[in-house]
């Protein structure tokens, strides 16, 4: 028997329609949403210089970003700058 054509082309409740159903009203709630005037917003930088960074903390990008440390941060053997020291404050060789 084959199934009727209504059955085979319906589909699945949208997240939207699945939320109505779960909370008995329509999300996203209906009328204009807010308005973002970035104007308003105001940015603020009160982190500490130097930002305090844990061991644990060095640890984790250091597994994690290791390989990608290395080759960045590593002399190229055939480069002709290879142990070239860099001063950190300068940015110079």
């Amino acid at each position: 028997m084959i199934a009727s054509r209504s059955r085979r082309t319906k589909r699945p409740p949208t997240a939207s329609e699945q939320l109505e159903e779960l909370l008995g009203y329509p999300w996203p709630f209906p009328g204009r949403p807010p308005k973002h005037d970035l104007s308003t917003w105001t940015v603020i930088d009160d982190w500490p210089d130097p930002v305090p960074v844990t061991e644990a903390e060095i640890e984790v990008f250091e597994r994690w970003f290791g390989d990608l440390f290395d080759k960045l941060f590593d002399p190229d053997i055939g480069s002709p700058d290879a142990g070239a020291e860099i001063d950190l404050e300068n940015g110079t060789k």
